[in-house]
């Protein structure tokens, strides 16, 4: 289940799992957005954005 809160660990699953690997090499600048829904209030309750 998903807390009603932020936790960050969107970000942290997107580092993980090495999604912006493959694009590295492009030379262009990447941006991980990652953003955390509550199940209970149905909105989006944390975003946050790293720049590579």
């Amino acid at each position: 289940m998903v807390p009603d809160q932020a936790t960050g660990q969107a970000l942290a699953q997107l580092r993980a799992k090495g999604y912006a690997d493959k694009y590295r090499a492009d030379g262009r600048p990447l941006h991980l957005v990652g953003i955390e829904f509550s199940r209970q209030q149905r909105n989006v309750v944390g975003m946050a954005v790293e720049g590579l």
